[in-house]
């Protein structure tokens, strides 16, 4: 089985104020990309995936007036893909949905979010994902309320042959300091947006013991926002969201793997995996991050699981198809993350 976890930049862009797909000549939130190009590419990066579920980060809004299943069925449909089912969990304000794509015939799945409303219950629950949690952010004996701008989507995932898998899709991020009008604010905003970043991470990390507790499989995938330079201020903290969530420190039992993780945070003078590419206008230059990942538990390790990275120039596999390689650069600025094991 293949799974898949895909940030793609602004899909909701693509769909006019009825659902209804612009596959036009008109402009995507990308830049110099028409809507109908970044469709097109889609399609080929997802018939090339050919996942059977693909965890969308950033999948299309979901209000009154549109829906985001069935505007990626729709999609789906299009583009003649196998992975035609779509589910999503809690809304949000941002834009920026996270859904599953999967094929209904290699899998079933649903929304199965857990947790208890607000106040966390110990050895019992940490607070569900649509409420809060409450942590001391800035050490000063003060409870701090922190809430997910982006509930996770919690998946009961059944596979053909029986297996029960349970996904969780994160999207985390911290917000940009906003409204910061001299160095000291910007600095004090982009720390405290970190802190809650963390705490973020903390409560997800809850979530993950709770699962590994019940000896239930576990898959972790999405886009973290998190890793080894992606601000001045990770050293400041002493560790990263993805090695909280992973329980880098913590007994082999109670770790999640990503092998990508491992090389970014364990061996310095590794090549850098990437899983993003974002042109930065006052460099002039493009600069590549690892952001998405594909956490599992360690009985899914077990099974030698299998990850790649469709990034159009380090896997010679997409570079070497420049169908492909072009139609990963204009769909999206991140690339798919996939894992194949035997489910």
């Amino acid at each position: 089985m293949r799974l898949a976890t895909y940030n793609v930049e602004w899909f909701s862009n693509l769909f006019d104020r009825n659902g209804v797909m612009l596959e036009d000549g008109g402009w995507s939130a990308r830049y110099n990309v028409t809507r109908a190009d970044q469709l097109g590419s889609l399609g080929i990066v997802f018939t090339a995936m050919d996942a059977d579920a693909v965890m969308i980060i950033e999948a299309p809004d979901n209000n009154r007036r549109h829906k985001t299943v069935a505007m990626l069925e729709a999609f789906a449909a299009r583009y003649g893909l196998r992975t035609r089912k779509a589910l999503l969990g809690y809304e949000n304000e941002t834009q920026q949905e996270i859904a599953l794509l999967y094929d209904p015939d290699k899998l079933s799945a649903e929304h199965d979010p857990i947790g208890l409303p607000d106040e966390p219950v110990e050895g019992v629950s940490s607070p569900r994902f649509d409420s809060s949690y409450k942590i001391d952010l800035n050490i000063d004996a003060t409870l701090d309320v922190v809430r997910f701008s982006k509930p996770p989507l919690e998946v009961a995932m059944t596979t053909a042959a029986g297996t029960k898998v349970r996904l969780i899709g994160v999207h985390v991020k911290s917000k940009a300091p906003h409204g910061a009008e001299s160095e000291a604010q910007i600095k004090r905003l982009a720390i405290e947006n970190r802190r809650k970043q963390l705490a973020q991470c903390i409560w997800l990390r809850e979530r993950v013991l709770e699962h590994l507790r019940a000896k239930e499989s576990l898959i972790v995938m999405g886009d973290f926002n998190d890793g080894p330079g992606i601000d001045e201020y990770e050293k400041l903290f002493g560790r990263s969201g993805v090695e909280i969530v992973l329980g880098w420190d913590e007994p082999h039992e109670t770790r999640l793997f990503d092998p990508h993780a491992r090389v970014a945070f364990g061996k310095k003078l590794a090549a850098m995996p990437a899983t993003a590419r974002f042109y930065l206008d006052d460099k002039g230059a493009y600069f590549s991050a690892l952001l998405d990942y594909i956490m599992v538990s360690p009985d899914i390790r077990a099974k030698g699981p299998r990850w790649r990275i469709w990034h159009p120039f380090d896997d010679p596999g997409c570079y070497r198809v420049p169908e492909l390689r072009e139609a990963l650069l204009t769909a999206s600025d991140h690339f798919p993350v996939t894992v194949d094991v035997d489910l």
